[in-house]
């Protein structure tokens, strides 16, 4: 059975009211296949049932239940490679010039479940020139789910598989049963926190690197306009913004500017904004 028009007209409004994240037409199969566990939990026979109660009680925690379960979770260590080739041969080596408190501050925005702050961590310690540098890494998303997963850095055998050499493996991974949990040096540097994108930034210092990949695509393009808007003011001068391949400034926020940098490409405030940065 697939889930109702009205169903998943709920559900889309819901979402997009709390995360901005937008569920065309055509993602039906994905709402109900992301709700099924919570209306069988919540002891429903089907998703229709499951969204009928949750409509007419509005249950706040079970409203955020759904919420995080339609937020996307994909990711892998090291994800497309090239932008952590970036930041290892070009990014982390020219910010190792100008900052003479051997201090870097990175944001590694829709974390999901660690994988990207954990690997850019890792591409740190084997950049040669950050060697006895400070990295402060802050890492957040909408789903305190994945934050909780993320912070325990406990790995399955099949999740390490996904991008994960197997020298990368043994350097920063202590075995845990049947799987893998992240070296305490290396956990110790993250700081994770739950943070909504679509909505104001809580106070975090300026950061030189900030990841925001693959999230943009989800939003209108007001949202992704303000959610730029907002990045700009919490990144340094000459700070580095990384987005998804398929993701661009250009037409958003044209206080952008990209740039090359190595097989990728990142983009940076132009100078004519720069001084409008707080």
């Amino acid at each position: 059975m697939t889930i109702s028009p009205d169903a998943f007209t709920f559900v889309r409004e819901l979402v997009r009211a709390e995360s901005a994240i937008v569920l065309e037409p055509g993602k039906e199969y994905l709402v109900e296949s992301r709700l099924v566990p919570l209306a069988r939990t919540a002891g429903h026979p089907d998703v229709d049932a499951f969204v009928r109660e949750l409509s007419t009680r509005r249950n706040p925690a079970t409203l955020r239940l759904v919420v995080e379960a339609l937020t996307t979770n994909e990711t892998s260590w090291f994800r497309d490679s090239d932008p952590f080739t970036a930041l290892r041969q070009s990014i982390f080596p020219t910010l190792a010039k100008t900052r003479p408190h051997r201090q870097i501050r990175v944001w590694a925005a829709a974390c999901s479940s660690g994988q990207e702050p954990y690997s850019i961590l890792m591409t740190a310690q084997d950049t040669p020139e950050l060697a006895g540098w400070k990295v402060d890494m802050l890492a957040t998303d909408l789903s305190q789910e994945m934050l909780d997963r993320a912070r325990s850095g406990q790995y399955s055998q099949l999740e390490v598989n996904r991008g994960l050499p197997a020298t990368t493996l043994v350097r920063h991974f202590e075995r845990s049963g049947l799987g893998w949990r992240i070296s305490p040096a290396l956990s110790s540097q993250v700081q994770f926190r739950q943070l909504n994108l679509m909505r104001p930034f809580p106070p975090m210092g300026t950061f030189d690197v900030v990841f925001l990949r693959n999230v943009l695509i989800y939003f209108d393009l007001a949202t992704k306009r303000d959610i730029l808007r907002r990045v700009r003011q919490v990144m340094a001068p000459d700070g580095h913004l990384f987005l998804g391949a398929a993701e661009m400034t250009m037409g958003v926020d044209d206080a952008w500017e990209r740039v090359p940098a190595g097989r990728s490409s990142v983009y940076r405030i132009r100078e004519e904004h720069r001084s409008c940065v707080s």
